[in-house]
């Protein structure tokens, strides 16, 4: 009698990884704020794993360019640099706006994305969730990149995120404000596509980048 192959399991991440994971998050959602050094044992503490795991996360994180490490010291956690602010929102308004003329025959089909990703930001919104409400602001953009049909492009914006999160979630948490704003330049995006002007629609997600930056720019 043959026996069904029981269905493999994912290996567990090792600890190296979630050493990675932890420090990587605690950075994108600022707990840990740019110009802190922490320890590899205060780490290491944090993630409940060894030293040596937390080394080769450190590794990776300072290829990433997210820390600089100094030997007996620690790790800094690199502030976000004025000159990344403005390189990040440049690279962000030539995809999006691109992303935004391509979609416009696609525009029945994201609606109903971008609406889905609306609902979930005013959720988050109400119930104080600044970083969820972070994760479906970033899907909201991410929609329309994605439905232009440029894989490369999407690539490229999706390599954008981390250094997005960081910058939103200090744009979120620090301005006051700022999240009403942008779930109603998103729900004017929405409007913009039940209308006929391909221009309007181009003219919001423009405008929606353009705000953003202005808002980084103050926090610096």
């Amino acid at each position: 009698m043959t026996h069904p192959t029981p269905p493999a399991r994912s290996a567990a991440p090792s600890a190296a990884d979630r050493a990675y994971q932890h420090l990587k998050r605690s950075i994108l959602e600022q707990v840990y704020p740019g110009g802190l050094l922490i320890s590899e044992g205060e780490i290491a503490e944090a993630a409940g794993v060894s030293r040596t795991p937390v080394r080769e996360a450190l590794l990776r994180l300072e290829a990433e360019g997210l820390v600089a490490l100094y030997p007996k010291r620690g790790a800094l956690i690199r502030p976000v640099s004025a000159r990344e602010i403005a390189d990040v929102i440049e690279a962000r308004r030539l995809v999006e706006v691109y992303a935004a003329e391509r979609v416009w025959p696609r525009r029945a089909q994201l609606r109903a994305d971008l609406a889905r990703w609306l609902d979930r930001m005013r959720e988050a919104h109400a119930a104080g969730d600044v970083t969820a409400l972070m994760a479906a602001d970033r899907a909201f953009h991410a929609a329309v990149v994605e439905t232009a049909g440029n894989e490369i492009l999407a690539e490229l914006y999706h390599r954008l995120r981390d250094r997005q999160v960081r910058m939103g979630e200090a744009s979120f948490r620090l301005s006051p404000g700022w999240a009403q704003v942008v779930l109603a330049e998103h729900a004017a995006q929405l409007a913009a596509l039940d209308g006929d002007d391909p221009q309007a629609w181009l003219d919001s997600v423009a405008a929606h980048v353009d705000n953003a930056a202005t808002v980084l720019r103050t926090l610096r």
